[in-house]
């Protein structure tokens, strides 16, 4: 451990550092915390040599200047209303579970995550546990009136802990049940997870909602350290306004779609088609 030096930490880091940037920070930070340990321990001396600030961050470009920016390709928030419309003649469980990841801004792990015990319909509030978050935050969700009532929807054929579940017993939706959703109503062009930047560029653009709470109802990091130190809210009744606002411009109808144990099975045959 003592005769790990910079050099050694440069040789591993920097073949990869521009090329698969995730990875080789990642790399960086768990080799800066063995060696963190190991210094505890005893089994070194000396400062760390994969130290970032005011060390390798003077030898290697920031992961922000060379990291590419992935776009996930998102629907136009004029489009909503129509998509919308559409996906709720779809039947299954995995067009609910898409229509609930659009209606609150959520992501396709969180949703197909779900669990019984973590939605509260009477008080119209969904809790994520902090371990199935992306920050490792709690997060409350404010249910709209057009979320909520697919929610009861989908507990009037409650058969698992699983809100939304999958083809096998015990198990959630497949993670490609919404992308085979999207396939079958001609718009492979899209993904679950664009529909995120769809709200937010309505958030912008059509509203007059401050950016933290767009920001909170998307459950994004609080990058300034300062003002984070001192948000001790979470803007809910905010967010619940911003929330039922989203859901109006949606413009869904609440008509009745027809859910059963059968069509879980039905989406799972879907998600295979669509990973092929």
């Amino acid at each position: 451990m003592q005769a790990i030096d910079l050099a050694l930490v440069m040789k591993a880091l920097e073949p990869i550092w521009t090329t698969k940037s995730e990875t080789a920070s990642r790399l960086r930070g768990r080799i800066e915390a063995v060696l963190d340990w190991a210094t505890v321990s005893g089994y070194r001396k000396g400062e760390n040599p994969a130290r970032w600030r005011g060390h390798l961050g003077k030898l290697l470009p920031a992961r922000a200047k060379i990291q590419k920016v992935e776009h996930h390709p998102a629907l136009s928030y004029s489009e909503i209303g129509g998509f919308m419309e559409k996906l709720r003649t779809q039947e299954g469980i995995a067009a609910r579970a898409l229509e609930v990841l659009i209606l609150t801004a959520t992501r396709t792990g969180e949703v197909i995550g779900a669990e019984w015990d973590e939605i509260n319909l009477s008080e119209r509030v969904w809790v994520i546990p902090e371990a199935r978050m992306k920050a490792g935050r709690e997060h409350r969700i404010p249910l709209s009136g057009r979320a909520l009532a697919t929610l009861e929807q989908m507990n009037g054929i409650r058969e698992s802990d699983f809100v939304f579940p999958g083809g096998k017993k015990g198990k959630p939706l497949s993670n490609m049940a919404m992308l085979a959703v999207l396939k079958r109503m001609k718009r492979d062009d899209l993904t679950a997870h664009g529909f995120r930047s769809t709200f937010r560029d309505w958030a912008a653009e059509r509203t007059n909602f401050p950016r933290e709470v767009v920001e909170m109802a998307l459950a994004h990091t609080i990058e300034n350290k300062v003002e984070a130190a001192y948000r001790r809210g979470d803007l809910f009744q905010k967010r619940t306004q911003l929330m039922e606002a989203w859901a109006r411009f949606s413009k869904i109808t609440l008509s009745t779609v027809t859910i059963s144990r059968s069509t879980a099975l039905h989406d799972a045959v879907l998600s295979t088609a669509a990973r092929k």
